[in-house]
């Protein structure tokens, strides 16, 4: 059977995280979403996304395939119920499409609304779904303990050196080449994952859940809350609580970060903070790009959303509820506002444009550091940015 990833209106919703990317490739727990579907059916997935991102994340349709929902996180029962699909056949939940079984001719017109096409499955679970940008932090404590159990079942872990202070040892798990000395591990409150060639370093202070993916490091000192998750190729030090930093991103300084997501290329300067409760305690609401205005959560803690590729100097601040864009480049005293469009330059003082071309030279530089050439399908990816979101650049 071939298997489908698409995107629906959860697409439009996680922006601007998924400006840059499907939503199956959002990563919640240890693994991304599409990871975690290709765990579990053993095979490889593709994409169906949208127009501008479908040259780098491509679609392959065969005869017979299994469209599921790219928001969508898999459990057992769904996975069953998925196997069972005949042709036109669905699983809707909600009154949203999860999974549906079509031919390549149906797979050239599919849209995720038009459930009323297919021949609904008896299926009345609820499923977990990544709908919003704080699902991915307010989610991470589940999402975080399914994928331990999947990635470590009947498996062994590393041995950890004596030189550190443990607790629950039985729910820590270290893959090969990772190195921790001189930590504290805390994994009574949920499991531990460390990653292939990960490092925690000296005076480290770790309390589950939470993953440290492969190549990242927790810099000395470093105090982590769970359930916080930091992508492959990442360094974070200071103090992080329930947050999700999608890989290949700097926080490598004393300051705060809770109840956020950063993307991929991001970087805070040193002693970067961000609020994540009101002075009043009141609910807070976040940038929606589909509405064009501030939405409520349904949250009492929401701290920082900021899309790939954005930078903020020493000494930012970040007020509650705050939205970067993709390509942001913050500085200078004082809060900046609360949604800053894409390729922005600037701070609370006022905002200008980022030049794409300027914008190219940057991440050129940083993706080198990790020997990743930043391709014409990522440049294409991001002038598309660009053009979308110029409405928002009124400065």
């Amino acid at each position: 059977m071939n298997y489908i990833l698409f995107d629906d209106k959860s697409w439009d919703n996680l922006l601007p995280l998924t400006f840059t990317r499907p939503v199956c490739e959002i990563r919640t727990g240890i693994l991304t979403i599409k990871e975690k579907w290709e765990k579990h059916l053993n095979a490889k997935l593709s994409y169906l996304t949208q127009d501008f991102l479908s040259e780098k994340y491509k679609l392959f349709v065969t005869d017979e395939n299994i469209l599921i929902n790219g928001a969508v996180i898999p459990d057992g029962d769904l996975l069953n119920q998925i196997n069972k699909l005949s042709l036109n056949e669905s699983i809707v939940v909600n009154d949203e499409l999860v999974a549906v079984c079509l031919g390549k001719k149906e797979v050239a017109q599919f849209r995720h609304d038009n459930i009323e096409n297919y021949v609904h499955a008896d299926y009345s679970n609820t499923v977990l779904k990544i709908s919003w940008p704080w699902h991915i932090f307010s989610l991470n404590d589940e999402t975080l303990k399914l994928d331990f159990e999947l990635i470590t079942k009947n498996r062994k872990s590393v041995d950890i050196s004596e030189s550190n202070n443990i607790l629950g040892i039985e729910n820590i798990f270290v893959e090969e080449g990772a190195r921790i000395e001189f930590a504290t591990l805390n994994a009574t409150t949920g499991p531990i994952y460390i990653g292939k060639d990960a490092e925690i370093m000296e005076g480290s202070i770790v309390r589950g859940p939470f993953a440290l993916c492969e190549h990242s490091t927790l810099k000395m000192g470093a105090k982590i809350y769970g359930a916080t998750t930091i992508g492959p190729h990442s360094k974070v030090g200071g103090e992080v609580n329930n947050a999700v930093i999608l890989g290949y991103s700097n926080k490598g300084h004393d300051g705060f970060l809770g109840n956020s997501v950063l993307g991929e290329w991001c970087n805070l300067g040193a002693d970067t903070n961000n609020s994540n409760l009101k002075n009043n305690y009141a609910e807070v609401r976040l940038w929606n790009y589909q509405a064009e205005r501030f939405i409520k959560t349904g949250l009492q803690f929401c701290g920082l959303i900021m899309g790939d590729h954005s930078k903020c100097a020493i000494n930012t601040m970040f007020n509650t509820g705050t939205v970067i864009g993709v390509n942001t480049n913050i500085f200078g005293e004082g809060f900046p506002r609360n949604f800053v469009p894409s390729f922005s330059w600037g701070g609370a003082h006022g905002f200008t444009g980022y030049g794409i071309n300027k914008a190219f030279e940057v991440a050129e530089v940083v993706m080198k550091r990790r020997n990743i050439t930043l391709n014409e399908l990522d440049k294409n990816i991001l002038k598309y940015v660009f053009e979308k979101t110029s409405k928002f650049r009124i400065f």
